[in-house]
């Protein structure tokens, strides 16, 4: 089994520091920030949190590769298992919303998911531009392209791409939190670099849930 447990190190920061910083926080200011869904049809932010516990991550943008991989690994997620815990599981980018179907199924997610383009979000809760690396090698268990590889796929995504853009800000970096109900802040992650998210399964069972072994098929693993 130790070859399915959560990553034990962060590149920069570590699990404990992230929720001490997570009491500090406050999405009150953020919660009537608009966000659109894959129609284009736009939402308040609060509404992802009002009722339920959310799991949302953001993303860096749509023709990143590590976050193509992350997102394909999020897809693996079972649908039943965040309904029997009423938790919900989104994914916010900072593209256009029109990019939003073709990412979807490039990477086989099928839960929520939706934009914030002009990065209103991203920018108040003060997500970071740029990347920063530490001295420790960077690593992630859901990134399987190298630096190389993973960037000239992404290239060939762009030029191909029937709307050519960079589908968000190439050096806006993204995070994670867990919230709700309500404007309660269990958890948040800011990542300083495209290989510092967090390890999918530490979100899962810091929202009470139950890891998943990502080398395979959906096989859930007891805590």
């Amino acid at each position: 089994m130790a070859g399915v447990l959560p990553i034990t190190r962060q590149i920069a920061r570590s699990v404990q520091e992230n929720k001490r910083a997570s009491h500090d926080l406050c999405v009150s200011e953020v919660s009537d920030c608009l966000i659109f869904d894959r129609h284009g049809v736009c939402k308040t932010f609060s509404s992802l949190f009002q009722h339920n516990k959310a799991i949302i991550v953001f993303v860096r943008n749509f023709l990143c590769y590590t976050c193509k991989e992350y997102v394909e690994d999020l897809g693996k997620i079972p649908q039943q298992m965040l309904q029997e815990s009423n938790i919900r599981l989104v994914v916010i980018g900072q593209s256009s919303w029109c990019h939003i179907e073709a990412f979807c199924s490039l990477t086989g997610y099928s839960h929520e998911i939706y934009v914030d383009p002009e990065r209103q979000i991203y920018k108040k809760l003060g997500m970071r531009r740029g990347e920063t690396y530490m001295e420790t090698p960077s690593s992630s268990p859901h990134v399987k392209s190298g630096l190389v590889i993973g960037n000239l796929r992404s290239v060939w995504r762009a030029v191909n791409s029937p709307a050519f853009d960079f589908q968000g800000d190439p050096l806006q970096q993204g995070g994670a939190l867990i919230v709700g109900p309500a404007p309660e802040v269990h958890f948040a992650h800011f990542d300083m670099n495209r290989l510092d998210h967090m390890p999918i399964n530490w979100l899962l069972q810091l929202a009470g849930l139950q890891t998943l072994d990502f080398s395979g098929l959906h096989k859930i693993i007891d805590i």
